[in-house]
C-alpha cells in the first residue's frame, strides 16, 4: 500500500493489501481500529474454502479509472449502496475507521459513506 495514496475501502484480498475488517454472523462488518497488512501466507490460507472476500474486507490503493466500479468522477459502489439502505436503517455515530483521512467513500461522500460502510461486503455470496 502507498504511503500517501487514497485507500479503496473495498479491495481484494492480494499481496500489498490490508485486513480492514471482518464479517460477522449478521453479515455486517466489524472494522479494525487500524488495517493490518496482509502478505503472501495470509492471502494463501484466505484462499482457502470461500472466497477471502466473502469473508472479509481488505484497504488497497484506489486505482481510479483502473477498477471496474470508478463511474468517471468516483467510486460507485458507494453511490449505489447510500441509494439502497434507507437513512433509518444506517448508523447514528461513524465507526472507529483507520483509514477515514484516506477513504476514496469518504473524501468523495463525507460522514455518510461511513454510517453504511459497515454494509458493504465486497463479495456478497448471494448474488455472486
Amino acid at each position: 500500500m502507498a504511503k500517501q495514496s487514497i485507500l479503496c475501502p473495498s479491495s481484494v484480498c492480494m499481496e500489498g493489501a490490508a485486513l480492514l475488517g471482518v464479517v460477522n454472523t449478521q453479515g455486517t462488518v466489524d472494522l479494525l481500529p487500524e488495517p493490518i497488512p496482509i502478505g503472501e501466507d495470509f492471502v494463501k490460507e484466505a484462499h482457502k474454502g470461500r472466497k477471502p472476500e466473502t469473508r472479509f474486507r481488505f484497504t488497497n490503493s484506489c486505482v481510479m479509472k483502473e477498477c471496474k466500479q470508478w463511474n468517471g468522477q468516483g467510486c460507485g459502489v458507494i453511490e449505489r449502496v447510500q441509494s439502497l439502505i434507507s437513512i433509518e436503517e444506517t448508523l447514528q455515530q461513524l465507526p472507529p475507521c483507520g483509514i477515514r483521512s484516506r477513504c476514496r467513500w469518504y473524501l468523495q461522500s463525507g460522514p455518510s459513506a461511513c454510517k453504511v460502510c459497515i454494509y458493504v461486503v465486497t463479495d456478497d455470496p448471494i448474488s455472486s
